[in-house]
């Protein structure tokens, strides 16, 4: 069986995974990064919203604690790598309007934001004729908003494209192929092996394997991620000359109790997603939520019908028990986790890479780490 050595191998070529392996690179380790598709999968679906704000949910307090890290840590981060790289890392910094549609609608997004208030984060109410100012193709119909100034977006795909450069330029190891499974001796993980049979050897191995992550070979079955797929669709679509800027901010949006959010993009284009189903793994484009999200979306912003449609596609979130990912120490020796970030992998990209290189070179969880713990589940 060929053999090879590294510092640390990386499983999973997402956006987490190349971050990691960036990182970990840049702080001088040995990095193998493997993957058959690197950023070919889930992150390239991803709307890329930075919202830890206006997705915050009741009694979430670590995870908001984490996801306001994540988007103070990405003006650095989309620095640096664009530093490195002389690629555009896709950090658009507009804030976030969440409206609502109707007066049922209205009040719970007022009841949100009296929460948000409470801990402390900056958002101010709107009517639906302030909403409308800030975005005038609004429709009429807006009742009420909240703006957000410090939840962003990044253009997922450039920050993809970024990223594989600057993993090529730091001298990491990328092997096109899939991890067979974790290679251990005892109760500790030594590397892992290809599907071609080569082993790479390695005193830490990360697991950055997203919704495959409970599938990953070589890991005690009490220890498994309990990581499931969650499919979303996403729509992407062009805006003409004539109608730019259709939004000027993202824009979150309840309409008749219905959730859609709508991303800008410098250039044109306006992502639209996304639906949230339970299917295994079906990355299928269905009828019925192409025809939600436009229904949706057209309610609040009445110029999508003028929109020429560019793409629909699925990807599949990683989701956990509590929708909160997994960081750090598996329980096995060796294998840290990268997973299980549900629907905030482009918000945690990089305090989730600056979380997992501090925790190989320390060999401790940083504390903002620590309520992640895979322990937290227990046996499954």
């Amino acid at each position: 069986m060929p053999e090879h050595t590294s510092d640390v191998v990386v499983i999973g070529a997402g956006l987490i995974g190349l971050a990691t392996a960036w990182q970990l690179a840049a702080d001088g380790l040995q990095v193998t990064l493997c993957d058959p598709a690197p950023a070919t999968q889930t992150s390239t679906v991803a709307a890329g919203m930075l919202a830890p704000v206006t997705e915050v949910e009741y009694g979430e307090d670590d995870l908001l604690a984490l996801n306001l890290a994540g988007v103070n840590a990405w003006p650095d981060f989309a620095a640096r790598l664009e530093d490195a790289t002389g690629v555009p890392a896709g950090l658009h910094r507009t804030g976030t309007l969440s409206v609502a549609y109707d007066v049922d609608d209205a009040a719970a997004l007022r009841r949100l934001a009296e929460y948000q208030r409470t801990l402390g984060l900056e958002v101010e109410v709107l009517t639906g004729r302030e909403s409308r100012k800030r975005e005038p193709l609004l429709a009429n119909g807006v009742s009420g908003g909240v703006w957000v100034p410090g939840d962003h977006s990044v253009d997922n795909r450039q920050a993809l494209t970024a990223l594989l450069r600057a993993v090529e330029v730091s001298g990491v190891s990328l092997i096109r192929q899939r991890v067979a499974q974790v290679l251990t001796a005892g109760t500790t993980a030594i590397g892992v092996q290809l599907d071609d049979g080569t082993a790479v050897h390695a005193g830490q191995v990360i697991a950055a394997t997203g919704p495959w992550s409970a599938q990953l070979k070589g890991v005690p079955d009490e220890l498994r991620a309990p990581v499931r797929p969650v499919k979303g669709e996403v729509l992407r679509l062009r805006v003409p000359e004539a109608y730019r800027p259709a939004l000027n901010h993202t824009v979150r949006a309840t309409a008749r109790g219905f959730a859609v959010y709508l991303v800008p993009r410098p250039g044109g284009e306006l992502v639209v997603g996304a639906t949230s189903n339970e299917l295994g793994y079906d990355t299928r484009v269905l009828a019925g939520g192409v025809f939600a999200l436009l229904r949706d979306a057209r309610t609040v912003l009445p110029v999508i019908d003028e929109l020429e449609l560019m793409e629909a596609i699925a990807g599949l979130r990683p989701a956990t028990p509590d929708n909160a990912p997994i960081l750090g120490p598996s329980g096995l020796d060796g294998l840290l986790w990268a997973t299980g970030h549900y629907r905030n992998g482009v918000l945690l990209t990089p305090v989730t890479a600056a979380i997992l290189s501090a925790t190989v070179r320390s060999g401790t969880l940083p504390d903002l780490g620590k309520p992640f713990l895979r322990s937290r589940f227990g046996h499954f």
